[in-house]
């Protein structure tokens, strides 16, 4: 197997998504089945699922097996299922963890369109091809299924129920995820997404899915979400407690990296090539209308948390103590937001000069509002509070244009934007971990 891109396709970029032909020849799909100790459920499901897709799916398909470190019968039963049916491969890794497991698989996978799927088959088959079809069509990068999609009929038990909306209103209010489902056993990518994304995932193990769908959200990247049909299995092994530790500590690491840019998604999207929000405008300079659109953004925001401070602050202070402590809180955040979503620098090199010349911007706002405030007490003596908040609306209004100018050609120059950090490749998949059963 090779993940080699085409001829003529650079590494760093992917070619535009393509429609794939129907009635190709050439294996289009490539379901993972990750297992670990599954030798009374292997085969059924193993069965049912190639008997599902000949009978379903228009194009070519294997099902792999990932026997990730098991104990009992299961490699013998992969083994057998491999000999006797064309469509079915298995692969026996020495280390356990289902993320390992699909890295590992996708990794050497040519499939043009990788997916997955837990051994229980919990999960209404029908919903198989529908989860593809985005990314066959070229429409979608990933594709899930979920059960907490509105239209989704689901069956389980209220404890499981109750932890998976918990888990996922965290990695909405933390990670700020807008997909709706990050641990339905039933999801697929792209090929070529795939080799740009696995390289950035740090969890092996249950953590994995969660991780790839918050970076390739962040990175701007296409997710489908696909209404299932599901059945609680009453007999899985999972352990909920663990698994449930193990997925906020991977919440924490991940909502780190995103907070002081330690990952490098800045790009990540642009190399595809088929965003429109990365095509140049015509006598629009570079980045200028997605720079003036994020700068409105933050800046609205920051006004509002600078209100609501000076607000908080004015109860125990002068209206001067309080702008200036209010102003600077917020121009610490606005500087910090600025810099990661309007000027796209990521990574901590040079953060702390950034925040200095911020600082010196934040200057400019303290004289404009403070010299408002300082004509507001000499025009009118002690003004009310809600004219206060409209002088410093007008200031803060009045210092905005020039804050953008100084951000876009001092603080974030175009040369700052360009340097960026690149992603440290993961390690190839250890082949002395791997052994796969070929005929």
């Amino acid at each position: 197997m090779t993940t080699t891109p085409p001829p003529g396709t650079p590494l760093g970029s992917l070619p535009p998504r393509e429609h794939l032909r129907l009635g190709q020849s050439v294996i289009v799909l490539d379901v993972v089945v990750p297992v670990h100790n599954e030798e009374r459920d292997l085969e059924p499901c193993v069965r049912r699922l190639r008997e599902h897709l000949a009978r379903t799916f228009p194009y070519g398909f294997r099902i792999t097996i990932a026997d990730n470190a098991s104990t009992d019968r299961t490699p013998d039963v992969a083994a057998r299922l491999d000999d006797a049916l064309d469509e079915v491969t298995a692969v026996r890794l020495e280390h356990k963890g289902r993320g390992r497991a699909l890295r590992t698989v996708w990794s050497l996978s040519e499939a043009p369109v990788l997916a997955y799927m837990d051994v229980d088959l919990s999960t209404d088959l029908n919903a198989l091809l529908p989860l593809v079809a985005p990314l066959i069509s070229g429409h979608s990068d990933l594709a899930i299924g979920s059960r907490l999609s509105r239209s989704a009929r689901v069956v389980r038990g209220p404890k499981r129920e109750f932890i998976s909306r918990m888990y996922n209103l965290i990695l909405r209010g933390s990670l700020a995820a807008r997909f709706s489902d990050a641990q339905c056993g039933f999801k697929a990518i792209r090929r070529d997404v795939a080799e740009r994304l696995l390289p950035m995932v740090e969890d092996t193990g249950w953590f994995f899915d969660t991780e790839l769908l918050v970076l390739a959200e962040r990175a701007g990247l296409r997710i489908h979400e696909v209404p299932v049909d599901w059945i609680d299995d009453p007999h899985s092994t999972v352990h909920i407690v663990r698994t449930a530790a193990d997925d906020l500590k991977g919440v924490w690491r991940v909502g780190r990296a995103l907070a002081t840019g330690g990952l490098p998604l800045d790009r990540l999207a642009r190399p595809f090539g088929d965003d429109p929000r990365d095509r140049e405008l015509t006598g629009v300079p570079g980045g200028l209308a997605r720079q003036l659109v994020g700068f409105c953004a933050v800046g609205g925001l920051s006004t509002l948390l600078y209100l609501a401070l000076f607000s908080l602050f004015r109860l125990g202070a002068g209206a001067q103590p309080a702008n200036a402590a209010a102003l600077l809180v917020s121009a610490l955040a606005n500087t910090a937001a600025n810099r990661r979503l309007t000027f796209g620098v990521r990574g901590r090199d040079r953060v702390v000069r950034h925040q200095a010349q911020g600082l010196l911007v934040f200057a400019v706002g303290l004289v404009l509002t403070s010299g408002s405030l300082a004509a507001l007490d000499t025009a009118g003596g002690t003004a009310a509070h809600g004219t206060e908040l409209a002088v410093l609306v007008a200031a803060n209004l009045a210092a905005t244009v020039l804050r953008f100018l100084l951000f876009r050609a001092w603080v974030f120059p175009d040369r700052e934007r360009r340097d960026g950090l690149t992603a440290a490749p993961h390690p190839a998949p250890d082949q002395n971990d791997l052994t796969r059963s070929a005929r």
